[in-house]
This record gives structure tokens, sequence and C-alpha cells, in this order.
């Protein structure tokens, strides 16, 4: 019987991982807070179609390679500040303004630079959430 079960548990976590194909993801700065903290370990997942209020793993426009978390404050055809998002234009903010480099200051992303979704925090333990 354990061994159907362990069988049974392997085959679910192989077929999640399959599916969505999580990733790991280790929050440096405080950009976030308090969502995210620096040190917390959190799983993300293929975005799909961007919503609004998404945690997300973006590419920075300025720097090919260099990943960042961040939120989906703002989607195509939306009016932001003195302009109008075009159809494919995301604006994305850190939850704590200050401590933040997003779309304040580089302006909008295309969903092109958009490549995950943050799910979970998993560590530490004490900080474990969905999101």
């Amino acid at each position: 019987m354990r061994l159907v079960a362990g069988v049974g548990v392997t085959a679910g976590v192989a077929w999640a991982c399959l599916r969505w194909k999580p990733s790991r993801v280790i929050i440096e700065g405080a950009s976030m807070a308090p969502t995210l903290a620096p040190g917390d370990w959190a799983l993300a997942i293929p975005l799909g179609h961007p919503k609004i209020g998404n945690v997300v793993v973006v590419e920075h426009p300025g720097r090919p390679g260099y990943e960042m978390v961040k939120r989906l404050t703002a989607g195509p055809g939306t009016r932001v500040g003195e302009r109008t998002l075009g159809d494919d234009e995301w604006w994305i903010e850190g939850d704590l303004a200050e401590a933040s480099t997003d779309s304040r200051q580089f302006g909008p992303v295309t969903s092109e630079a958009l490549k995950a979704r943050v799910v979970l925090v998993y560590w530490p333990a004490d900080r474990r959430h969905r999101l």
C-alpha cells in the first residue's frame, strides 16, 4: 500500500512540474515589501494571461537578462499619468515605491519582458503564503 501511495505522490508531483514548469525566485531587495521580503524564496510559474495585480518576474528593459519581481498595476489601454498604454504595454511597480526601480523610472514594459507569475512564498516557513 505504501508503495502504491508513494508512486501516486511521485506521479502527481511529476505531472505538476510538467504542467506548470515551476521555478524558484529568491527575493533580494525590499521593493515588494511587505508582500515579499529580502531572503524570501518564492515559486513562480509561467504567466499565462497577465492580470492587473499579478506579482510577476519581469526582465528589466535596460538590462537584458536582469530579472526583477514587481506587480502589474496597469495594462493595455489604461491611462497612466499623461499617456495611454499601447496594445502590448504593461505598467509594473514595486509595492514599496521608495525602494523600487520600476515603470515610474523606465516606462512600460512589453509582454515579452513578463517571464512568470509568482504564486507562493515557501521559505522561510514563518512567511509562507500564497499570492
